[in-house]
């Protein structure tokens, strides 16, 4: 299988390229980035041979260059060569450009795997639907947390589990340090004395996260990146935020049975089937959640799951509920899992509907007032806009005008907007053309 990758010099692009050339069967044929030589460069810092890569931006050379064995590096759309790629792998997080890669690798008969979760918000069931017309695949790509979950959500319906409630961790763990009464996230720390004396859930498990998450308030523990994911897990699997900006419970692995229990077992959950997000507190040394996802579920016959907890999982207290998680995901190096999907050469691919649907619109509200004329852009490590808000909300917003959080990268206001509003696509002008019309087809029209 010869792979093509976009955004190749980003992070996960190298995770994939340095696994591809340990899987015998696929072979990293085009590698897509603006900066062709730092692209090169990376394949030489992983061992490949300078004479094994050509660097071009010319499509018939480029193709020239996969035929004879060489690793074409282009720098854009106009020199990837379709007819000598199999599968495509979208990693640019770019709404607009990877859109268009994804469009136009289904018209050249290529498969997508779609890492861009960003595109899976906006654009990933118009997409879905089109492979499908085309009779190529469209799937989301393993390592990263929303096709992870969707694989364990997977199994556990297909052994007949029902779940209350799916997700995440937060991305980065807060890490207590007892002796000193100070919480690291990464490199910040605050002072944050009260968390040792909350280690434990206790009998009101409310009043223990409200006094966590009070003690906390000086640490950033929400992201746009994380909205994103769990709506790409939504849209798949039909199961729904419990309010729209997810309640980000401080929490420790094994409480996470007890604290997405439904409310009347004293836990967090309004509705069963909700998705969301927790940050993990836990002490130095202790093993981390950061990157994983989990499921709790009701348990059935309490014999089963006391026999299970002996042999340590996470059973709630009350034994009603259970928490099955993988506490990892490992980016480009589980990727290629899904190529070989995509091919119909490999595991079966999620099933949790068999395609998206829009179960959920990650829209965008303003966080604070935006004066018309204020040009609008997604940056950052997560990916976030500036004065709004990522919220999740049932897709049937998008009918009624609202516009999808990523459509904003680019985009400019043609009215002032309030703090607290729905920014709407008609208050939108400069949205990129290929991302709206693959919006509006998943999103808009029958």
């Amino acid at each position: 299988m010869r792979v093509a990758v976009t955004g190749a010099r980003g992070g996960y692009g190298r995770t994939l390229l340095a696994q591809l050339r340990h899987v015998s069967d696929q072979t990293a044929a085009v590698l897509v980035d603006p900066d062709t030589a730092g692209v090169r460069q990376m394949l030489l810092e992983l061992g490949c041979a300078e004479d094994g890569m050509t660097v071009t931006d010319d499509r018939a050379a480029a193709e020239a260059a996969v035929h004879a064995g060489r690793i074409a590096l282009v720098p854009g759309a106009e020199a990837l060569p379709w007819g000598a790629v199999d599968v495509l792998v979208e990693a640019t997080g770019r709404v607009d450009v990877g859109t268009a890669y994804a469009v136009r690798a289904i018209e050249h008969g290529v498969h997508v795997v779609m890492v861009s979760k960003e595109i899976e918000t906006v654009a990933g069931i118009a997409l879905h639907r089109r492979a499908a017309a085309a009779g190529v695949s469209y799937l989301p790509g393993d390592g990263d947390q929303p096709a992870n979950l969707l694989r364990l959500l997977d199994w556990i319906e297909r052994v007949g589990l029902e779940v209350v409630a799916c997700g995440k961790s937060s991305e980065y763990d807060l890490v207590l340090d007892p002796a000193t009464g100070r919480v690291r996230q990464l490199d910040v720390e605050i002072d944050a004395p009260s968390l040792a004396e909350l280690l434990e859930l206790g009998d009101d498990a409310a009043a223990t996260l409200a006094a966590r998450a009070e003690a906390v308030t000086g640490l950033k523990r929400s992201a746009a990146a994380d909205s994103c994911e769990m709506t790409v897990v939504s849209q798949y699997s039909g199961y729904l935020a419990d309010t729209e900006s997810m309640h980000y419970p401080v929490a420790r692995p094994d409480e996470l049975a007890d604290i997405y229990a439904e409310r009347e077992r004293g836990g967090l959950i309004a509705e069963p089937g909700a998705v969301d997000v927790f940050s993990m507190l836990r002490l130095p040394g202790e093993a981390s959640f950061a990157g994983g996802v989990f499921a709790v579920v009701r348990t059935g016959d309490p014999v089963t799951w006391e026999l299970l907890r002996s042999k340590g999982h996470v059973v709630s207290r009350d034994g009603s509920h259970a928490c099955i998680y993988w506490p990892y995901h490992a980016m480009g190096v589980e990727t290629p899992l899904t190529i070989a999907a995509a091919t119909g050469r490999g595991a079966v691919a999620p099933q949790i509907p068999r395609a998206p649907a829009p179960h959920t619109l990650l829209a965008a509200r303003a966080s604070r007032d935006l004066a018309s004329g204020t040009r609008l852009a997604v940056e950052g490590h997560h990916h976030e806009v500036a004065g709004v808000a990522p919220v999740m909300l049932p897709g049937s917003e998008a009918r009624r005008g609202a516009a999808a959080y990523y459509l904003l990268g680019g985009a400019t206001l043609r009215r002032d907007i309030a703090a607290g509003e729905l920014i709407g696509l008609d208050d939108l002008d400069g949205v990129a053309p290929v991302a709206l019309d693959a919006f509006a087809d998943g999103f808009l029209r029958p």
